[in-house]
């Protein structure tokens, strides 16, 4: 269901569809308004009856990728793929197999991909670095993952903790009407009361923001008096006509909404709104200056990026800003959120190199560097995104379809240390670069190798309260080991400082250190000339 707010828009009506053929009209009909479900079925229905070919393939192929039905969706891509297809069809591909563990076999179709679109980041990636998994899997683990007392058995995700309360997206509302994409109720925003011990009870709807249209995820100020929400566009009975499929077609809008008592009011869309384009998914900074947003709207590097807005003093809005290379790629960046800091921002990517789906990223918008995965368990093979946290409550919340499902997991952070380690020469102070630095537990189990960079550092996460050693070595230097004790962190620095190893043997001398004996006191000249 999140993939409602990943393509960003809506058919409400839809009179006539042009197809492919007589034969597949009815299935093609079912595909333009995105009922996939249903349009999947008409699609098996003409292979069934032997009337299947390239183009129904490729259409059977898109409908379950766009439910995420990774094994059907990867069946049919393999029948399409026979014949030279498009770049994209060969990273979707991709995808649908990394989701389903099938890493080697994703690869191939990778290498296609980079050959069919050598210049796009993604291709460019993956040919510096095609067999990142592993590394990926061997990440320190970040945060605990678990399940969540919000979920239900429809799709639930998006969730947030404000204060004592957690605002989610459900389609768990049986008596709204059924939308096609996955056969499952329209969306509406519920709010969740939130105890000491982490415990999420009384979900029920936030029925002042909640309309017959799709509505959620939420994002809310910190004194609690503003939300921005997502819904349609249809809210503001503006669509935009899609001649060729003779249809009207809903935006996703940003409106803003502020309370008074325990209402909300004043809904009002966000004057940055366009039904050419949809904007989604809101995250505000705890300032209250910054909303961060997804949107396809002009400018955007792929098919929906992550965006920003400045928020003036007088209420009104700046021009949106897309974050740029370092978070967004050709492929679709979606469910940003921005943490209490205000500079570190979590969103999930497709585009990036993961485990498969969408994955989730942090990246710290204060340095503009890269934007780094979390590693698992926050990321599996399957889809993984909206993953907020609430940093006074050291709680959050991830959403994913691990189990099948769009579900809520609540997430704990696992204390840790970032072990920054400069090796140099302790003789001039020098910096070594390439020196091989390894971090060893109190076991003496070898975690981690790594070599040293321009800096000559090597950075390593670690434990809390656990005590590690560092060794570290280089050719012409001696090799030695350095402590790293236990600490809650959040850093510690470790200074691996190497002795050069003298030469013994010089063009026309022998050098001897002195040697001492125990019966009589000898001592050898330090040098003895060669003849």
């Amino acid at each position: 269901m999140k993939n409602l707010y990943i393509t960003l828009s809506f058919v409400a009506i839809s009179f006539t569809i042009s197809a492919q053929n007589k034969s597949t009209a009815a299935a093609d009909k079912l595909f333009a308004r995105f009922e996939y479900v249903d349009a999947a079925k008409e699609y098996l229905r003409l292979v069934e009856n032997d009337k299947g070919d390239s183009y129904v393939y490729k259409q059977l192929a898109e409908s379950y990728y766009n439910v995420f039905n990774t094994k059907e969706a990867a069946k049919w891509y393999a029948k399409v793929t026979d014949t030279n297809q498009d770049a994209e069809t060969y990273y979707r591909y991709a995808q649908m197999l990394k989701a389903d563990g099938k890493y080697e076999e994703a690869n191939k179709q990778m290498q296609k991909f980079a050959a069919a679109a050598p210049s796009d980041s993604r291709a460019i990636a993956f040919k510096q670095n095609p067999n990142y998994v592993p590394k990926l899997l061997d990440k320190t683990k970040l945060f605990n993952v678990n399940p969540s007392d919000i979920s239900s058995d429809k799709s639930d995700f998006g969730a947030v903790l404000y204060d004592n309360a957690v605002y989610f997206t459900s389609a768990r509302n049986g008596a709204r009407k059924t939308y096609g994409w996955t056969d499952e109720p329209y969306l509406d925003i519920y709010r969740a009361d939130y105890d000491s011990d982490g415990k999420v009870t009384n979900a029920t709807p936030v029925g002042d923001l909640n309309s017959r249209w799709h509505d959620g995820p939420i994002t809310i100020s910190a004194d609690g008096k503003t939300a921005y929400f997502s819904s349609e566009s249809f809210k503001e009975k503006e669509s935009q006509k899609d001649k060729k499929a003779n249809a009207k077609i809903s935006q996703v809008y940003l409106f803003k909404t502020t309370k008074t008592g325990d209402k909300w009011g004043n809904i009002e869309e966000v004057s940055f709104n366009d039904k050419t384009y949809s904007n989604s998914n809101p995250s505000l900074s705890r300032d209250g200056k910054t909303l961060y947003f997804t949107s396809n709207r002009p400018g955007s590097i792929g098919g929906t990026d992550i965006w920003k807005v400045a928020i003036n003093d007088d209420g009104t809005y700046g021009e949106p800003q897309n974050l740029g290379v370092k978070v967004n790629t050709e492929g679709n960046e979606s469910f940003p959120f921005i943490a209490d800091d205000n500079k570190t921002l979590y969103f999930a990517s497709a585009g990036k190199q993961g485990l498969g789906g969408l994955d989730v990223y942090k990246a710290d918008l204060s340095n503009g560097s890269d934007a780094s995965n979390l590693g698992a368990p926050v990321n599996t093979e399957k889809d993984d995104f909206a993953f907020t946290f609430n940093a006074v409550k050291n709680a959050g919340f991830l959403s994913s379809n691990r189990n099948g499902n769009d579900d809520i997991f609540a997430v704990s952070p696992i204390c840790g240390v970032d072990v920054l380690v400069v090796v140099t020469n302790a003789k001039t102070g020098a910096i070594l670069t390439n020196s091989s630095v390894s971090i060893l537990d109190d076991k003496k189990n070898v975690i981690a190798t790594e070599m040293s960079n321009a800096k000559g550092e090597v950075t390593y996460r670690v434990e809390c309260d656990k005590p590690y050693v560092v060794q570290a070595s280089k050719d012409g230097f001696e090799g030695n080991t350095f402590a790293v004790n236990k600490s809650k962190g959040p850093t510690a620095k470790v200074d691996a400082a190497l002795s050069p190893i003298e030469d013994i043997i010089k063009t026309t001398e022998v050098v001897l250190n002195p040697i001492f004996l125990n019966m009589t006191k000898v001592i050898l000249p330090e040098k003895e000339h060669l003849s």
